[in-house]
């Protein structure tokens, strides 16, 4: 059976527990994910105290395994931006097809505050679930790397 839990600044994650999730993301994000530090350093943002930070992470598991994780980082601004981005979604393939991605993004949904971006690659199988969940692509993101 499948449990959710959630996780944000007042739970005081550990670094073990951040680190099991940064690993089951890295493992399970496939061609679409990021190094590992990253995703470490973006569990940081969200799950710190500090006011200029924020967010929040959904964990599905089975027994003790994680099998589906979503972070979503506040981004401390609104209107002109949207006040969270999702930065990571992952299943694990075993699990996929069975709906779980589409409650984990329904949980994250219903649990931001504001607004909801995220990025998705045009070809990421992914992209047609934001779309059924809401999402539109209203811009072409454009990034200078320095």
């Amino acid at each position: 059976m499948t449990s959710f839990q959630t996780l944000t600044a007042i739970d005081n994650a550990t670094y073990l527990q951040k680190k099991e999730i940064a690993d089951f993301l890295f493992q399970h994000l496939d061609e679409y994910g990021d190094p590992h530090e990253h995703i470490m350093r973006c569990l940081d943002y969200a799950l710190d105290q500090a006011v200029d930070k924020g967010g929040f992470v959904v964990l599905a598991r089975e027994g003790e395994e994680v099998v589906g994780a979503v972070v979503v980082n506040k981004t401390g601004m609104s209107g002109y931006i949207p006040e969270n981005i999702l930065v990571y979604v992952a299943v694990d393939a075993s699990q996929r097809g069975k709906g779980l991605g589409k409650r984990l993004m329904q949980m994250a949904i219903n649990l931001a505050q504001g607004a909801v971006a995220l990025h998705v690659e045009p070809d990421n199988p992914a992209k047609k679930l934001y779309e059924k969940l809401g999402f539109t692509h209203k811009y072409l993101e454009m990034r200078l790397t320095k």
